[in-house]
């Protein structure tokens, strides 16, 4: 069933580089696949190659996902994933959690009898950042300059040295994150072999 196998797929690929297993991960994805993110822009496999390098740099987040909403049309999928992108940090000597809420959107296609992914995004939503004692007063950093719906994983991707894109799809701007899903339903009939 195209359902179950989609689901398995993108799981696989959260698990992959969430344990770090690489290879695992690699396999998702199509070459010429597009991935998209508030930290990357560039190809799956460069994701992947991406994701280790800031694994060695000891930047670790783990995704806490709910059940994927498969849709699918042929040899075309797309499922979407409500996630929680969970990062443990310091600000000003005091441990913190910081939360992204998001939903991690997959574009996958059937080749040669097998799925993959063609695109990934992230459509976000929110995040909070809290002292891991609680009681304990943490500083407030300075997100001002920084989307809504995604303020403090920003703040901590900018103040560890990653480039930041501000064009994505969000909760804070409806009207390009309901583009956003049009052009996705519209590449999942359309039946043409695209990648965004």
């Amino acid at each position: 069933m195209p359902a179950a196998e989609i689901t398995q797929l993108v799981l696989h690929e959260r698990q992959g580089r969430d344990r770090g297993w690489w290879d695992q991960q690699a396999a998702c994805f199509w070459p010429d696949s597009v991935v998209t993110l508030s930290w990357f822009t560039g190809s799956g496999p460069d994701f992947v190659a991406r994701s280790r390098e800031m694994s060695g740099r000891g930047d670790v987040s783990v995704h806490r996902l709910s059940p994927p909403a498969v849709h699918v049309a042929g040899d075309r999928g797309w499922a979407e994933v409500p996630a929680a992108i969970e990062v443990r940090t310091v600000l000003d000597g005091v441990l913190a959690d910081l939360v992204s809420y998001t939903r991690v959107s997959y574009r996958v296609e059937r080749r040669d009898g097998r799925w993959g992914i063609v695109g990934l995004d992230a459509i976000y939503e929110r995040d909070t950042l809290t002292a891991v004692l609680p009681g304990t007063a943490l500083p407030a950093p300075d997100v001002a300059r920084f989307r809504r719906s995604y303020a403090f994983l920003a703040w901590y991707l900018d103040r560890r040295g990653y480039p930041l894109t501000d064009g994505l799809p969000g909760d804070d701007r409806p009207e390009q994150r309901d583009e956003f899903y049009a052009e996705t339903l519209k590449w999942l009939h359309s039946g043409r072999r695209t990648t965004r």
